[in-house]
């Protein structure tokens, strides 16, 4: 007897997988720009590549094509873009082959952490906060690299001679994807909501601020948020503190 059932159409959505395929472009076109020694453009690439990131999920959910296959072809564009191609142009540009072991060390661990932030990120429950990401997430890790590499080409620096400077921070940025610091996500912005004019002039300054010079806004900014991990941590564990001993005052008494 033949099944009358309508079979379901398989396939994948066109639309937020384009957005993903652009940015693992982006990221593969870093690699291949800083072997060359084009360090601009390969960061400016991995910019891109973050803004497609930010945008193939939220396509996906306004658009209603969300689906498992997508979520897995975004971490693992991911890698690609925020943990292989930022840790090729930082040791290429710092040159870290002159550590020897240790250099090459720092990049493989930043990618390795990468991958870990990546699948703790998507094992998570549902029950989590979403307001918060536990550990720096991969792309603003890589963020804080390729933004240094960037503000580093503009300003002249020397790189070579910043070898031992830039193993370590990117392995502390390694450390801080794996580590239980909590960082702010945004998801709780309510971007349909009505908002203060004074808040859209705000934004009209840092786009603008952002356009003046990218190098020089952007990786400060990423700083400031790899830090505010640690601090926003201490802080809470020290109220949490501060609470307990009042609750032990109150119960002596």
């Amino acid at each position: 007897m033949m099944n009358t059932k309508k079979q379901k159409r398989r396939g994948i959505y066109l639309l937020p997988n384009l957005f993903t395929t652009f940015g693992i472009f982006c990221g593969f076109y870093g690699m291949v720009a800083s072997m060359s020694g084009r360090y601009s453009d390969a960061c400016f690439a991995l910019f891109v590549a973050m803004l497609m990131d930010a945008f193939d999920g939220r396509v996906a959910r306004m658009t209603g094509t969300e689906s498992d296959f997508g979520a897995e072809y975004d971490s693992l564009a991911d890698i690609v873009s925020f943990g292989v191609a930022p840790a090729l142009i930082i040791y290429n540009w710092a040159e870290l082959s002159q550590l020897g072991k240790l250099g090459w060390l720092a990049s493989f661990a930043f990618v390795v952490c990468g991958a870990l932030r990546l699948a703790r990120f998507n094992i998570m429950p549902e029950t989590v906060d979403k307001k918060y990401f536990q550990g720096l997430s991969i792309p603003s890790a890589a963020a804080v690299l390729v933004g240094m590499v960037w503000f580093g080409e503009v300003m002249g620096w020397d790189a070579k001679g910043l070898a031992i400077p830039v193993a370590l921070t990117t392995a502390a940025m390694a450390l801080l994807m794996v580590s239980n610091f909590r960082y702010h996500s945004f998801k709780d912005v309510d971007w349909k909501g009505k908002v203060p004019f004074v808040a859209i002039l705000i934004m009209v300054l840092v786009i603008i601020m952002v356009a003046s010079n990218p190098p020089l806004v952007l990786f400060p900014v990423f700083v400031l948020y790899a830090l505010s991990g640690p601090v926003f941590t201490l802080v809470q564990l020290r109220k949490i503190r501060e609470e307990r001993a009042t609750q032990r005052k109150n119960a002596d008494s």
